[in-house]
C-alpha cells in the first residue's frame, strides 16, 4: 500500500486555508493515515463541515495555539506571507510548505499517481477516470477540482496504490508531482499573467512530461499538435486518442446526438471495434475527454463493460454544464467555462440540443485574461443568441490592465452582434425574468460568482 515513511516526521500538521478544494482532500488523506491534522480558514463552508465530521479541528479565523503545537504548516497559494499564522510559524522556526509542494510529497507515497492535465477538460476527465476505477472496484484515492456526487465531495481516500488527481499547470504546480501516468488533454493560451508567452506554456508541459518514468504511460490528444510534439521528450508508453486524427490509437466513429445533446458513438482501438459508448453529458469536446479516459483505463486493464457503465452514469461534475432548474419554461444551466475555447465548446454543445433561443450570462474571470483574449472572447460569445456580460471577476488581481466588461460588449458589437453590459446581479435576474421564454436555454458562464445567478433566478 502507500509508503508514508517520509511524512512520519510530521506528527501534527496544521493547514491554513484548509477548506480549499485541494487542501480539504489532503487533510482527509492525512487523517486517514493517522496524522493529527488541524486547520484554519477565513469562513466556514461545506468542506470545513465535512472535515469537522472527520474529527478534524477547523478554526474559522486564526489559531496561533494550533500553529505552536504543529511540526509543519501547510498553506494554500492564496495565503500571504504576512498571514498571522505564517508569521507565528516563522517566529518559532516551524517548517512551512506550500500546498502544491506538499501534495507532491503525497504523490510520492503512492506507487501509481495518475495525473490529468491540460488547459481545458481536466475536472471532467479526472471525474470520468475516477468513476471507471471505482466501477472496476480498484479503490483509488481521488482528488478532483469540483464536487462529484458519486464520491459525495471532491476527494476520496482509498486503500490501493492508485492516486487519481487533477494536475493544474498554473504557476507550474504540476511540476511538483511524481506521476506514473499522465493524460494531457490540450495545450492552449491561458494563465498568461504567469506564463507571459505560449512558448513558456509549452515548455512547462515538456518539463511535466519528463517527470514520467520509463515504465510510465502518457496519453495525449492526437488532434492537438502541441500535445503530439511532447512524444519526443519521454520514453514512457504513448497512447493517442482523437476525433479528427484517424491515426490515433483510440478514435470515435458513428457519432450521433440525442435531443439533450448527449453523444452515442463507437470507439475504435487501433481501427478495431472496441465498444459502443453513451454519454450523459453534452458536447463534442466531451467525446474527446471520454476517449482520453478510455485510452488510460484500457491501459490499466479495466474491462470495456466497466468503462461503458461508468461513462453512462456520469452526469457531469459540479459547474460543468450543470442543470439548475426552470424559469418561464426556460432551462437554466451553469458552467465554469472562463477561456474562449471553453466558451466556444459550451456554445457548440447547444448545437445538438433542441431549444428556442439561447441566453448567456458571462462573467469574465481576471483582468489579464480578459485583456489578452478580448477578441477571442467576443468571437466565442457571438455563438449565443442573447449575450449579457457582468463585471469582470477580479480573483487574485487588481485592474492595472485598464480593461472593463464594457470593452468586451463593445468588441462583440463590432462583430455585428448585440450584447448588454449589466453591472448589478439583481438587474440581470430581473432582465432575464422579463425576457426569457418557453423552451429557451440560459447558461451562466464563468469561474466566479456568476454561479449565483441561477439560484437567484429560481427564487425571483
Amino acid at each position: 500500500m502507500q509508503n508514508i515513511e517520509k511524512l512520519k516526521k510530521y506528527k501534527n500538521i496544521h493547514m491554513i486555508g484548509i477548506g480549499g478544494v485541494s487542501m480539504s482532500g489532503i487533510a482527509a488523506i492525512l487523517t486517514n493515515w493517522g496524522f493529527n491534522v488541524t486547520g484554519s480558514d477565513r469562513s466556514s463552508s461545506e468542506n470545513t463541515s465535512k472535515l469537522n465530521d472527520l474529527g478534524i479541528k477547523v478554526t474559522i479565523g486564526h489559531n496561533l495555539e494550533d500553529v505552536r503545537k504543529s511540526d509543519v504548516i501547510v498553506y494554500s497559494a492564496a495565503i500571504k506571507q504576512d498571514d498571522p499564522e505564517i508569521l507565528e510559524a516563522k517566529r518559532l522556526n516551524i517548517e512551512t510548505i506550500e500546498r502544491a509542494d506538499f501534495l507532491g510529497e503525497i504523490t510520492r507515497c503512492f506507487n501509481d499517481t495518475i495525473c490529468i492535465s491540460g488547459t481545458h477538460g481536466k475536472t471532467t476527465t479526472t471525474s470520468m477516470v475516477a468513476l471507471c476505477f471505482l466501477e472496476a472496484n480498484l479503490d483509488p484515492s481521488i482528488q478532483v477540482g469540483a464536487y462529484l456526487k458519486q464520491i459525495d465531495g471532491n476527494y476520496k481516500v482509498g486503500n490501493s496504490n492508485h492516486f487519481i488527481i487533477e494536475a493544474c499547470e498554473y504557476v507550474e504546480s504540476f511540476l511538483k508531482f511524481s506521476p506514473k501516468a499522465e493524460i494531457i488533454l490540450n495545450i492552449d493560451n491561458d494563465h498568461l499573467d504567469y506564463f507571459k508567452t505560449f512558448e513558456n506554456i509549452k515548455n512547462s508541459f515538456i518539463k511535466y512530461v519528463k517527470l514520467l518514468p520509463n515504465d510510465g504511460t502518457l496519453v495525449i490528444n492526437a488532434d492537438d499538435k502541441n500535445c503530439l510534439d511532447l512524444q519526443e521528450y519521454t520514453k514512457a508508453s504513448i497512447i493517442t486518442y482523437g476525433i479528427e486524427n484517424p491515426n490515433a490509437n483510440f478514435t470515435a466513429t458513428n457519432i450521433q446526438f440525442n435531443d439533450d445533446g448527449f453523444a452515442e458513438f463507437d470507439v475504435l482501438k487501433n481501427q478495431e471495434f472496441y465498444s459502443k459508448i453513451n454519454l450523459s453529458i453534452p458536447g463534442t469536446h466531451n467525446i474527446s475527454n471520454s476517449l482520453a479516459c478510455i485510452a488510460l483505463c484500457d491501459k490499466y486493464g479495466i474491462q470495456a463493460k466497466y468503462i461503458k457503465s461508468a461513462l453512462t452514469k456520469f452526469t457531469g461534475a459540479h459547474r460543468r454544464f450543470e442543470y439548475k432548474g426552470i424559469v418561464n419554461g426556460a432551462r437554466i444551466y451553469d458552467d465554469y467555462g472562463h477561456h474562449p475555447t471553453e466558451v466556444l465548446a459550451t456554445a457548440k454543445s447547444l448545437n445538438n440540443k433542441k431549444y428556442n433561443k439561447s441566453w448567456v450570462v458571462f462573467q469574465p474571470h481576471t483582468y489579464s485574461r480578459t485583456k489578452n483574449l478580448l477578441t477571442d472572447f467576443a468571437k466565442a460569445l457571438t455563438n449565443f443568441d442573447n449575450i449579457l456580460v457582468l463585471d469582470i471577476y477580479a480573483a487574485r488581481e487588481t485592474n492595472t490592465y485598464n480593461i472593463s466588461s464594457q470593452d468586451l460588449t463593445n468588441e462583440i458589437k463590432k462583430l455585428g452582434k448585440q450584447a448588454l453590459y449589466i453591472k448589478d446581479f439583481n438587474t440581470c435576474v430581473n432582465y432575464l425574468k422579463d425576457n426569457v421564454q418557453n423552451n429557451d436555454i440560459i447558461i451562466t458562464l464563468g469561474a466566479g460568482t456568476v454561479t449565483d445567478i441561477g439560484p437567484m433566478l429560481l427564487k425571483a
